[in-house]
């Protein structure tokens, strides 16, 4: 339910603390799989092909060198993903969580429950084209 004070409207305390759970929640998960991430770049090296004929450590060299990237990609994306989290945690604090930065008006509980760390709504999210 939004409070509404002095054409400020924000989501409820009650909301807020359901969101900070979920987010939390989510963080915990997010920060896990970074984890996983970190390490199966850490350990890409141990699966050596060096017995192997040359062709075969060709092909397996080509694979691993997109796996590493495609790896280290994902712990960016990670990275970012928590930071936005964390982000939103702020706004939780702040009691300016699920306000659109653009429009000023509450962004839909359906979206944030989806997108915890969402910062626009869908109608500005749709008109930044």
């Amino acid at each position: 339910m939004a409070k509404k004070n002095d054409d400020f409207v924000r989501y409820s305390d009650k909301d807020l603390v359901m969101f900070k759970e979920l987010i939390e929640d989510k963080l915990v998960a997010a920060r896990e799989d970074l984890e996983l991430l970190r390490s199966s770049l850490s350990h890409l090296d141990d699966n050596s092909t060096d017995d192997t004929s040359p062709t075969f450590k060709m092909m397996e060299d080509g694979s691993e060198t997109l796996s590493r990237e495609e790896s280290a990609q994902l712990a960016m994306r990670q990275e970012k993903f928590i930071r936005h989290l964390e982000e939103a945690l702020i706004r939780i604090r702040n009691k300016t969580y699920g306000i659109c930065r653009e429009t000023g008006k509450l962004i839909r509980k359906e979206r944030l429950m989806l997108v915890p760390h969402a910062t626009l709504s869908i109608e500005a999210k749709n008109a930044q084209g």
